[in-house]
């Protein structure tokens, strides 16, 4: 009786309903990999659910380096529409705010050569961080004061940074050769801050540090100042914020720019690596935004949850990669991925029908009590 009773307070508390929420949607969203690995290709859809379970063991240290190289950025742009979600908006334009801060990083690591070496890397870094601090303001000032809806403004402002991005890979940072972006100098690049040794011929960078640096940052701001306190009471009710004295279109000013720093340096993550990612001058919406919706919404826009759910994203965007070894197309392995991705970010659901179940049950042994 003890340890049912035990079980049911774990469930009731507000922590493990989330938990459990998340579980169920990563398992959900594996099911369902797995049924379209059954329609594209039976025969190897149990070798293609071992090889997504298991990808990071696929080519020992290099492969464990790769995801976490993919998950970095993950990690940051799930902050960026967490952070948003907790103080009330919806930063659906973090795709843009990470084509203009790594743009950005491009720009200072590429034509910025007079920084000396040691520094060139940071200056980078924080002109990417500032940039998509701007690119977040815009729609932060849009909702403030004319009351602009920010999943319009910032819907149009991916596209215009997208643009604007195209022009000027073209106009400073173009190769002709390969219609991208040009290499950035090596003095611009993240250092490996040591991984290389434990990951050798690996893709990982720094910026997995800067990510949980990023985390750590987010969490101390939201749940231990009084600044985060603001945001939140904001995000919860603006009239009720308001008339407790805060500045309600501060707040969302401020809340706006964060998350558009935050992706910004999400862009710096990918742009300022080794890895030979560029900018291509096709007009396409990059699609490590909208991951970070996904990545935002199973994390629960928790900062220690972002981050797991990054990890977690990373993983299996790598494990898609060997994938290749089976008789899926390319095309097939980014469909699958994209729905285990997606799929999995329907924890906000799962934890609604628990909340539900839980509700009802309790109500239940409530009328039991009082028949007795």
């Amino acid at each position: 009786m003890m340890n049912r009773e035990k079980i049911a307070s774990f469930f009731k508390r507000e922590s493990s309903v989330s938990f459990m929420s998340s579980i169920l949607a990563i398992i959900a969203g594996m099911l369902f990999g797995f049924i379209l690995m059954l329609i594209f290709v039976p025969s190897d859809a149990w070798a293609g659910l071992k090889i997504i379970i298991t990808g990071a063991a696929q080519d020992g240290n290099k492969s464990f380096g790769n995801f976490l190289y993919y998950s970095a950025p993950l990690i940051v742009t799930g902050l960026s529409v967490g952070f948003a979600f907790k103080t009330g908006l919806f930063n659906i334009g973090a795709t843009g705010q990470f084509t203009v801060g790594g743009f950005a990083a491009i720009f200072v690591g590429v034509r910025w050569t007079f920084i000396p070496d040691p520094l060139h890397w940071v200056v980078a870094l924080i002109v990417a961080v500032l940039v998509g601090m701007i690119w977040g303001l815009i729609p932060g000032l849009l909702k403030a004061f004319l009351n602009v809806h920010e999943v319009v403004a910032t819907i149009m402002l991916n596209y215009i940074g997208m643009y604007l991005v195209v022009l000027g890979v073209k106009r400073f940072v173009f190769n002709e050769l390969y219609s991208q972006s040009t290499n950035i100098v090596s003095s611009a690049a993240i250092p490996k801050m040591g991984l290389q040794y434990l990951f050798p011929d690996s893709s990982v960078s720094g910026g997995i540090f800067i990510a949980i640096l990023a985390v750590i940052i987010i969490y101390i701001v939201l749940e231990k100042t009084t600044f985060g306190y603001q945001l939140k009471a904001v995000g919860y009710n603006k009239d009720a914020a308001k008339y407790a004295g805060i500045n309600e279109k501060a707040s969302i000013i401020y809340s706006m720019s964060i998350a558009g720093a935050l992706s910004g340096l999400a862009g710096a993550i990918v742009f300022l690596s080794t890895s030979g990612t560029h900018i291509s001058t096709t007009y396409v919406l990059m699609g490590e935004g909208f991951e970070g919706i996904a990545v935002a919404l199973l994390g629960l826009s928790h900062p220690f949850g972002v981050l797991a759910a990054g990890i977690f994203f990373g993983y299996i965007k790598n494990s898609g990669f060997y994938l290749q070894e089976l008789a899926f197309t390319k095309e097939v392995i980014a469909i699958i991925i994209s729905s285990i991705i997606y799929f999995s970010a329907l924890s906000l659901i799962f934890k609604k029908f628990i909340g539900i179940f839980f509700k009802k049950k309790k109500e239940k042994t409530e009328k039991i009590g009082d028949d007795e």
